[in-house]
């Protein structure tokens, strides 16, 4: 998605992470070891948001309990621009000796198996959940370690609706289309919908995708080899339901005008009862509407059936080390992609990151002080009942899914055509990208 400020929130929300732009590397140059045996690595991050001050925190917090370590840290622009840095430092044999960069499809674009040194035999390994292990993996090895928190593309509600309509935690569609019956007769509005904040729109296909990965589990890698199409199930069902929610009059009245922050007002608040949104959204709870928190709960957007709903995860960014790392810089820097998911680097994360859901690995906790919204949360990751979003498994999300979304949640356009709108939309940049199959 762009990075306007309406569009913020869905990257920002992510620990930075799930939507967030690839990372860039500046000029590096590799640290040293001394007569003393201290040795100097370097860490390389992002520049945007609150980056810098948090691996100077996580730096400061492992040289306290590794004092022959020294870590500097250096930052990058990102963006295209960044992406590009990226990729020409890893080829020159540049790079940073520790540096944090997207998971999924844009990790897989670094040649990994080329560029990365493996992290397969490092005993944190075993502790991250499958979900983040997939998105940092080849068939050849593990090569990162998460850092950040994760959040989801789910449905934010008021419990107290709920507990005054003696109402349940929907886990199919149909129990949420008859919740949200029973909201309407009570004249609540049952779905908030904010399209004058496009991107908000888009949640129903984004956030439906780990119910379409629950029921056909290649549909990612078939996506991208031009084999799977949004016309048909089970991905349609994010446009269709999209589409059903428009003809219930299931929306607020201003839904064409309303923007974001006009959503988190009405759910906070208790105006409507459902907003299908990113948790990141939780940051703006906090600020603006504190006494309302504990009000609010998540829950995943309901699959037809309930054995598919799956909380649909956008994953952390990752720590890698570059094969040009080696010796003691090496072994220096396992040292610190393993502290930064111990139990004291988890204490800097939650302090000087604000979490957008629970963590990616089980040696990482959410405080006992967080919102309900995010300890709701983990009880899909405990259960093992999350899957990533489609962008950590296929580089392809057309530029238009927004507008198309719009449409259909406006009554405009059919799920049925705006799902073939989109397969054509998809289309072209899947050609751009110079992928098989399309």
């Amino acid at each position: 998605m762009d990075n306007t400020r309406s569009r913020r929130v869905l990257l920002a929300a992510a620990g930075v992470a799930a939507l967030a732009v690839p990372l860039a590397a500046c000029s590096t140059g590799g640290g040293g070891e001394s007569a003393d045996g201290s040795v100097e690595i370097t860490f390389l991050v992002p520049n945007a948001g609150t980056n810098v001050e948090s691996a100077e925190a996580m730096i400061a917090a492992f040289e306290e309990e590794n004092a022959d370590i020294t870590v500097k840290v250096e930052s990058q622009p990102a963006g295209t621009e960044g992406d590009n840095l990226m990729k020409t430092k890893l080829a020159t044999g540049e790079m940073a000796d520790v540096f944090w960069y997207n998971s999924g499809s844009l990790f897989q674009a670094l040649n990994p198996d080329q560029n990365l040194a493996p992290l397969t035999d490092e005993p944190w390994v075993g502790d991250m959940q499958d979900t983040m292990k997939a998105v940092v993996e080849t068939e050849n090895g593990v090569y990162g370690a998460p850092f950040g928190a994760t959040q989801a593309g789910a449905v934010v509600y008021n419990k107290k609706i709920y507990a005054d309509l003696g109402l349940e935690v929907p886990t199919s569609w149909d129990e949420f289309a008859s919740n949200n019956a029973a909201i309407k007769a009570a004249g609540i509005t049952p779905v908030i919908q904010t399209y004058g904040d496009t991107w908000t729109s888009q949640l129903f296909v984004l956030g439906d995708f780990g119910n379409v990965l629950a029921q056909d589990a290649d549909w990612g890698s078939e996506y991208t080899a031009g084999e799977r199409k949004y016309v048909d199930e089970p991905a349609l069902a994010g446009f269709a339901n999209q589409q059903e929610g428009f003809e219930e009059g299931w929306w607020n009245e201003d839904f064409a005008s309303a923007l974001y922050d006009d959503g988190a007002r009405m759910v906070a608040t208790g105006e409507g009862a459902h907003y299908p949104i990113l948790t990141g959204i939780v940051s703006t709870f906090q600020q603006n509407f504190p006494d309302q928190i504990e009000d609010v709960g998540v829950f995943p957007l309901p699959a037809q059936k309930a054995e598919d709903t799956k909380l649909t995860v956008w994953l952390p960014n990752a720590v890698y080390v570059p094969k040009t790392t080696e010796g003691a810089q090496l072994e220096a820097a396992k040292k610190f992609v393993a502290f930064i998911n111990s139990p004291a680097g988890c204490d800097v994360q939650n302090t000087a990151m604000v979490p957008s859901g629970p963590y990616a690995i089980s040696t990482c906790e959410l405080g006992d002080d967080v919102p309900g919204l995010l300890k709701d949360m983990q009880v899909y990751f405990d259960e093992d009942n999350t899957n990533p979003a489609l962008e950590f498994l296929s580089p392809i999300k057309g530029p238009n899914l927004e507008n198309i979304t719009v449409e259909v949640g406006s009554g405009i356009r059919s799920a049925e055509d705006g799902a073939a709108l989109y397969d054509e939309d998809v289309k072209k940049q899947a050609q751009q990208l110079g992928l098989d199959g399309w």
